[in-house]
């Protein structure tokens, strides 16, 4: 009888010192979805902050930039098919951050509206469910079947049944190993890829992802992108390489569905972010200061079929706005013969720079140009990145409400040809975004001498 208690309480003291693991494996939940959007005449980047389980608030911060006119959005939350709540944020003249409020029910694929009164963006996202894992119901079962088992083997060890109380002492002690060992694996076990990323966000993946397998070997054909002005409006008609339909399962990378270069005829860069008006139906405002061909690249990520850079060229009939202003910075350059890395570093001054599009700088490359070829015709198009460095007690992808990097911006990159390149840097200030242009020539790669 005396051992049979001391096992009990040896076995009880492991159950409940046992249990904390479980705990900490609980469902975590995702980061805000950051999406930038060129609507209209107005340059946003619109933060939808994750919700709780549904039925739960949502709110929706839309951070305007320098240049963006005041005005008023209509925000529309839906899903199939139905708008469950609308809002109307007011944007000030000066930029920064307006929010709003919406609500959302369920859990499963949504889409925010958002309405100037003359164009409607739409803007896919996934409102997920909290779902226990299959290793969480291991380990809470384990604790619960082992809890009711020792319960068992005390009233038989009580009543003096000590021979029978053995039988659900061993199953307590398989249960209680089974849900230990449990708990220690599930730090180790990787997460099921989330809905939308490389599962379609349908209700079943949503409300239980780990039901479904997710295809761990699969790509999406090339993008086709059909380039057309409708007035001051850049459209881009995307469809599918293979089936020719409509390419409607575009994700958020590095907080855009789209980033658009365009290159004027001179070399002016617009580096922009159209917005979904339709499925595979994409547009944004083009301010061009010159008529003639402009170059376009878009660079976007399908899901399930990674990151493609797709090229076109537009005709502008005439301007439709003057040379936006150029920002500077000092430019320090260790350039590198073709096939080498180079060093670009742009020092602005003093350090509060704020993340634009997830990131502390961008920098895109074109080239080379000359007498052969021009920004249409160039091989080589690159978006290099500064990353937002790491910082203890800071979140790991900020908004722009954050004004603490720099003064300087390093970005490295292999220029793949020797020759003259098209360069631009930019980072963003005080909710604008600066563009600083310069002009690299690439030596050629020495030969070895033999």
């Amino acid at each position: 009888m005396k051992t049979l208690i001391a096992v009990v309480a040896a076995v009880l003291g492991i159950v409940l010192g046992g249990a904390g693991p479980a705990a900490a494996d609980g469902a975590k939940a995702g980061s805000d979805i950051q999406v930038a959007q060129t609507l209209g005449d107005r340059d946003l980047t619109v933060v939808i902050r994750r919700p709780d389980a549904p039925p739960a608030p949502l709110r929706i911060d839309v951070v305007t930039h320098a240049g963006s006119p005041a005005g008023r959005l209509e925000l529309r939350a839906s899903t199939a098919g139905e708008t469950v709540s609308t809002t109307k944020v007011d944007l000030g003249a000066t930029p920064g951050f307006h929010s709003g409020t919406l609500r959302v029910d369920r859990a499963g694929p949504w889409e925010l509206a958002l309405d100037d009164g003359t164009q409607v963006a739409t803007v896919p996202f996934v409102v997920p469910a909290l779902v226990l894992s299959p290793w969480e119901k291991a380990t809470y079962g384990g604790f619960i079947v082992a809890g009711a088992l020792l319960l068992t083997a005390l009233a038989l060890a009580v009543t003096g049944r000590s021979r029978l109380a053995l039988l659900p002492t061993g199953g307590m002690t398989a249960a209680l190993a089974t849900a230990v060992t449990t708990a220690l694996l599930s730090p180790v076990i990787p997460a099921p890829p989330a809905p939308g990323t490389q599962l379609d966000p349908t209700y079943d993946t949503v409300n239980d992802p780990y039901q479904r397998t997710p295809v761990e070997h699969f790509s999406r054909p090339p993008v086709n992108l059909a380039t057309s002005m409708d007035g001051q409006d850049l459209r881009l008609s995307m469809t599918d390489g293979a089936t020719g339909r409509p390419v409607d399962d575009l994700l958020v990378h590095h907080n855009a569905f789209v980033h658009l270069v365009v290159v004027s005829p001179s070399g002016r860069m617009e580096h922009l972010h159209p917005v979904r008006v339709a499925p595979g139906e994409y547009r944004a405002r083009l301010n061009a200061s010159e008529a003639g061909v402009h170059a376009v690249a878009a660079e976007l990520a399908r899901r399930g079929g990674g990151v493609q850079l797709v090229r076109s060229s537009v005709r502008v009939a005439a301007p439709t706005a003057a040379p936006a202003q150029q920002g500077s910075a000092d430019l320090d350059t260790a350039i590198g013969p073709a096939g080498t890395p180079s060093t670009i570093t742009a020092n602005f001054g003093t350090p509060d720079l704020q993340p634009w599009l997830g990131m502390a700088g961008h920098m895109i490359v074109v080239g080379p140009v000359g007498a052969t070829h021009t920004a249409v015709t160039a091989p080589v198009w690159a978006h290099v990145h500064a990353m937002i460095p790491q910082t203890p007690g800071r979140q790991d992808r900020p908004d722009e409400s954050v004004a603490a990097y720099g003064p300087e911006v390093r970005f490295t990159y292999t220029f793949p040809q020797p020759g003259r390149y098209l360069v631009w840097i930019q980072a963003a200030r005080d909710y604008s975004v600066i563009t600083v242009p310069m002009v690299i020539d690439v030596p050629p790669k020495k030969e070895p001498q033999q």
